[in-house]
């Protein structure tokens, strides 16, 4: 293994250093709060149990962990202690699994969305079939990763928590693949987003055209054929399958209903590109100019990558069917 180069991102005073420990834990916290949040959802209740649900699962699990792997060594740092030597390696082996692997996880929900929602049924039915080799494809390549990191590289302290202290090298295995995935779900999610929209048109239009008439059975059976039916992106977007089975959407709310989840399409892409907009622009002025960047930039820098579980909890897990669900539960009892 590799010694570490000092680190740009670990430079400045004792008091700097505390207080950005001090912020790191505190968004960590926010962050495994609503990773957990996702997580107990998924286990409470039926209706957040689809094939989607259980790719978001994933997210939320490693967006935990991340989590917790923060919170270790920020408080291992403010009680005083040094992290160095292996459990400075062990910190970063683990901040680099779960980084890169939220990354990978992003990529397969985005994948698995448009193969079903597109309707691409052999496609479809494979993913939906292999399960488990959806969910080994991120833990396996982020933990190749950062096997490869440790081995190469080694990690060292950047502050907060141990990682690549060269930030080229971050610039390069990191960012770089990262902003090829984060194009690649932003294409996908535009294209779901045409896709909903367009269908939500053609809801609007029939049902102007049925107004004042008696063809809701013949419709009926065209919305069932349609890959795009209210019921279906519903359902499996918002509700599960427990609904699938006995929930009757009324033609009334089916073009919202397909307005919001359009409009849900373009939010999963954009705001993951503003989490890493400000670590990728410190990156890059800290390969070009060799000078740190001032505190309260890093301070944010380090922020915007510990407040991913957090950001996954309001984008992909705070909607009205999760919301319906804990009503039930705490006000009424049921799940």
């Amino acid at each position: 293994m590799v010694a570490p180069t000092p680190a740009l991102s670990a430079v400045g005073s004792a008091d700097e250093l505390l207080l950005l420990n001090i912020v790191v834990l505190v968004v960590s916290v926010l962050s495994a709060l609503g990773s957990a949040w996702m997580i107990l959802s998924f286990v409470l209740f039926k209706s957040a149990r689809s094939f989607r649900h259980q790719l978001i699962l994933g997210l939320a699990i490693s967006d935990f962990w991340m989590a917790i792997n923060f919170m270790g060594s920020t408080a291992t740092q403010l009680n005083g202690q040094k992290l160095e030597g292996a459990s400075c390696s062990l910190n970063g082996f683990a901040t680099q699994w779960f980084v890169v692997q939220t990354d990978y996880w992003v990529l397969m929900v985005a994948i698995c969305s448009f193969l079903v929602l597109a309707d691409f049924k052999v496609q479809s039915n494979w993913v939906q079939s292999h399960r488990w080799v959806i969910w080994g494809i991120p833990w396996g390549l982020s933990a190749v990763w950062a096997a490869i990191g440790l081995s190469v590289s080694g990690y060292g302290n950047i502050g907060a928590w141990c990682w690549f202290t060269n930030d080229k090298t971050r610039l390069l295995v990191n960012f770089i693949p990262r902003w090829l995935i984060i194009v690649a779900i932003l294409i996908i999610y535009t294209r779901l987003y045409f896709i909903v929209y367009n269908a939500h048109e053609r809801f609007l239009s029939m049902d102007e055209e049925a107004s004042g008439s008696r063809q809701s059975v013949g419709m009926a059976k065209m919305s069932r054929n349609s890959a795009l039916t209210c019921d279906q992106i519903e359902v499996e977007e918002l509700q599960g399958p427990r609904h699938k089975r006995t929930s009757k959407v009324p033609r009334s709310r089916s073009a919202p209903t397909l307005k919001r989840l359009a409009y849900r399409m373009l939010a999963y892409p954009l705001v993951y590109m503003l989490i890493w907009v400000v670590p990728t622009t410190i990156r890059i002025y800290q390969v070009t100019t060799g000078k740190p960047a001032p505190f309260a930039v890093a301070t944010v820098d380090k922020a915007c990558i510990v407040i991913h579980g957090f950001a996954d909890a309001v984008i992909y897990g705070f909607n009205e069917a999760s919301l319906s669900a804990w009503k039930g539960l705490l006000f009424h009892g049921r799940r």
